[in-house]
């Protein structure tokens, strides 16, 4: 039998990895290459380019062309790049540099990853696209939630709020990774105002960055104390985003969703929340991953997980078949749990008793 050999993509080459550097090298924004569109957003443009001193694919991202001149867009961008930067955990992208382009716009330069982002992902699973469904079964949409609740607890230990979690800006990787994107809206705790913007209508100067009362992001992942307009955000905003990302995984349906961002900000702020179970029940969800997901879900924020961390201790005991904190289990759970945790031990020695049994028998 002949092994197929497996096809590799070398990306290097000698001409270009053994290149002498000129003595009049590039630097800034001169030693990149064509900038080709790879995605866009509300307020920047992400670009494909190839940096000429290192051989190597980059992400180049800017504001777009009719806000390069505001100074809150431009703190903000300043922002997402500073605190991508001083992240430095497997689940954030790798920043490469910060600068001004020859026409003194910002920029920023990042790893190029290889991948898609989770919005696609449940999209196609709503769509019951079959490859899909393969990959990407929950308890592989649960690990992926692990990884984005892993990053999230280190930037909370760093004082670093995201307050723009969503599908999103959640990007898999081709081999497995997982990174967390757009800080752009994050809060510093304990960091003092950083800009100032006219509220024109109200004819009032707000000191903070991002505005108490103004709504960012996007509304169907809004929390409630945002909806509020709540000026003392903490960690268990970024639980209450988990908990939306984890009810699209084990339902694969928007927990809210209306005609306008008025009719989606009554609901968050009224409506009763559907259970998961009672959603999709043709999935068969366990009832502790739902009590989960309804912790994590609780309008009041003192009601949720009182942080990331314990969040993400409950999915891991989920994951590993142990018992959640947020969860009662009857008699008959406890004994089924138990049986299925031991099956090899009550298989092993159910076996050693039939052995015994017929050396027994065939021994008199």
């Amino acid at each position: 039998m002949i092994k197929k050999e497996s096809k590799i993509s070398n990306i290097f080459q000698s001409d270009e990895t053994d290149a002498l550097l000129p003595r009049a090298w590039k630097s800034g924004s001169l030693k990149y290459g064509d900038l080709k569109p790879l995605s866009e957003g509300g307020t920047a443009k992400l670009f494909h380019t190839s940096d000429l001193n290192l051989h190597r694919e980059v992400a180049y991202k800017t504001l777009h062309q009719d806000l390069q001149d505001s100074e809150i867009e431009n703190k903000r961008f300043l922002r997402e790049a500073r605190v991508t930067a001083n992240i430095e955990h497997p689940g954030t992208i790798p920043l490469y540099e910060l600068g001004r382009d020859r026409e003194g716009q910002l920029f920023f330069t990042m790893k190029k990853v290889d991948g898609r982002d989770l919005r696609d992902i449940l999209f196609d699973l709503r769509q019951e696209v079959p490859e899909v469904v393969e990959k990407f079964p929950l308890p592989r949409l649960l690990d992926i939630l692990i990884q984005v609740s892993q990053t999230i607890a280190y930037a909370h230990d760093l004082g670093v709020i995201h307050r723009d979690l969503k599908p999103a800006n959640i990007i898999v990787g081709k081999f497995g990774e997982v990174y967390v994107l757009d800080w752009g809206l994050a809060k510093v705790l304990g960091s003092a105002p950083i800009a100032e913007s006219e509220d024109i209508e109200n004819g009032k100067t707000d000191t903070t960055l991002t505005p108490v009362g103004k709504h960012y992001g996007t509304p169907m992942y809004m929390t409630p104390e945002v909806a509020k307009g709540e000026p003392d955000l903490d960690g268990r905003t970024d639980v209450f985003s988990l908990g939306i990302i984890l009810y699209e995984m084990m339902t694969h349906q928007f927990l809210f969703e209306g005609e306008d961002p008025y009719e989606i900000k009554k609901k968050i702020l009224e409506h009763s929340l559907p259970l998961p179970r009672e959603v999709a029940p043709h999935f068969d969800l366990p009832r502790d991953l739902q009590a989960i997901c309804l912790k994590a879900l609780k309008r009041k924020k003192y009601d949720r997980y009182s942080s990331v961390s314990s969040f993400l201790e409950d999915l891991q005991h989920f994951r590993h078949g142990e018992e959640v904190s947020v969860y009662w289990y009857s008699g008959w759970e406890k004994l089924t749990r138990w049986n299925n945790r031991n099956a090899y031990l009550i298989l092993a020695i159910f076996s050693a008793l039939i052995g015994a049994g017929l050396h027994a028998l065939f021994s008199r």
